[in-house]
């Protein structure tokens, strides 16, 4: 599942860069350069998406990044989170389903050594990106 986020970066007097995001409440990250920034800013939003998926809560809906308004140290940038390859790394909490199938089919996935879960994924993150 691949979501889309505004983040405000803050140019900091001192140096750096502040990142907040109007969508999700508390998610506070920083770095040295606009490129450290940049790589925390989706590490720290990818973080906090997971955490709700694996509460069973929603990933928030994002905003408009034209309607946020900034000052002028501060700029809007989207930030692009691959939340499949975050999870299959970081993530912790995994559901066990039974599957129920065709016995033709089964014969099918074990000879060609085919992974149901991984199948099942795939199509339930894809249809999640599309609606």
């Amino acid at each position: 599942m691949i979501l889309l986020y505004p983040a405000v970066f803050e140019f900091c007097e001192e140096g750096g860069y502040t990142v907040t995001f109007p969508d999700l409440p508390g998610c506070v990250t920083e770095g040295d350069d606009l490129a450290e920034a940049m790589y925390m800013a989706q590490d720290a939003a990818s973080g906090w998406i997971l955490s709700e998926l694996e509460e069973g809560r929603t990933a928030p809906q994002s905003s408009d990044p034209k309607k946020i308004k900034v000052r002028k140290n501060q700029l809007v940038n989207i930030i692009v989170l691959d939340m499949d390859a975050y999870a299959e790394k970081y993530g912790s909490h995994s559901v066990k389903k039974t599957l129920t199938i065709p016995a033709w089919q089964n014969t099918y996935v074990e000879r060609h050594g085919i992974s149901c879960s991984k199948v099942l994924q795939d199509a339930i993150s894809k249809i999640a990106m599309a609606g």
